[in-house]
């Protein structure tokens, strides 16, 4: 017979809007940065000069900083800035999730979903469980209404039922 997993409670929009994530540069010393486009370890004229050429259409666009698959001057400004020392600004609105931790003694993280429609279908958004009890959605579109749910998954991968589900507005530009 498998565990029962209780699933978490409390799943509630903290914030919506067109906050942007800001990562100042040195924080990326372990961690790769989006604006790094060139992957070297180091955001600077390469990376500036790449994503010129991504917006000219000279090289393939991979950035992943105003959106995925985006690459427009608002790109290049954004790896300019951080070639300059500022931080890699990514993203143009994000959802910010939060959820109260479920009463099963062995959860080892919780999966999220997004939907567009009340009751789903739910996409699920994190590649692994994730181990606190919030999370970030940086793949949002303006002007969009999400619906979220969140499972508990427990040590052999057992996942609960959703959450009651969560309703985010994100504004439009």
């Amino acid at each position: 017979m498998a565990n029962k997993v209780s699933f978490p409670v409390g799943l509630r929009v903290l914030a919506v809007g067109a906050c942007l994530l800001a990562l100042d540069s040195s924080a990326w010393a372990q961690a790769a940065n989006a604006c790094d486009l060139n992957q070297d370890g180091s955001v600077n004229i390469v990376d500036v000069q790449l994503s010129v050429d991504m917006i000219m259409g000279l090289a393939p666009c991979t950035a992943n900083i105003y959106g995925s698959g985006v690459c427009n001057i608002i790109v290049v400004q954004r790896v300019v800035n951080a070639a300059l020392g500022g931080g890699c600004v990514t993203g143009t609105h994000s959802v910010a999730l939060s959820w109260t931790a479920s009463t099963s003694s062995n959860v080892v993280g919780y999966n999220v979903y997004r939907g567009v429609t009340l009751g789903g279908p739910y996409t699920k958004l994190t590649a692994s469980p994730v181990a606190g009890t919030s999370y970030t959605d940086g793949a949002v579109q303006s002007g969009q209404a999400y619906y979220y749910v969140a499972t508990a998954v427990d040590g052999s991968g057992n996942e609960s039922a959703y959450s009651d589900p969560a309703q985010a507005a994100v504004p439009s530009p």
